[in-house]
């Protein structure tokens, strides 16, 4: 399982903004539910995204942030990619505002496949260069293009 199959068009946003760390969690859960109507599916990857919040931040640092978590009831693994206009707080361990969100959800049993691929997502933000890339997309399909390159340099190494 690789970190860009789980991202549809739809999912992955150049410009998005929010106001506060809420905001922005509600708005990458909306983002995670956009291929659903389920609105309670989208209310549960909120609930689990602030639960995960409250044991501990899951801003990396450098801007990024990865927030994630087992939902109950969820079929498959779901990601969201948001390039943020505004960097706003969001508790990381360096004190850094964050820019780049790239959110996690997996069904409630799998704890094995959520780790490998927290993993892969720590790999991905540890690059600098890649992360300033993706800061420098003006749209969608630039982001979309950029995280299927790492993917495909990363299966290559």
């Amino acid at each position: 399982m690789h970190l860009v199959d789980l991202l549809a068009p739809a999912r992955i946003r150049a410009g998005a903004g929010a106001t506060s760390k809420k905001r922005l969690l509600e708005l990458v859960a909306a983002t995670l539910n956009a291929d659903s109507e389920d609105e309670e599916l989208e209310r549960r990857i909120y609930d689990g995204l602030c639960a995960r919040e409250r044991l501990g931040s899951t801003g990396l640092g450098r801007g990024v942030a990865i927030p994630h978590g087992r939902i109950c009831g969820l079929k498959a693994p779901i990601g969201a990619f948001l390039q943020l206009t505004e960097s706003l707080p969001f508790d990381a361990s360096d004190g850094e505002p964050v820019d780049l969100v790239f959110a996690l959800v997996v069904p409630e049993h799998f704890n094995q496949q959520h780790l490998v691929l927290l993993s892969q997502l720590a790999e991905m933000f540890s690059d600098t260069v890649f992360c300033e890339r993706l800061r420098a997309c003006g749209n969608d399909a630039e982001l979309q293009t950029a995280l299927s390159e790492w993917q495909i340099a990363h299966l290559a190494a």
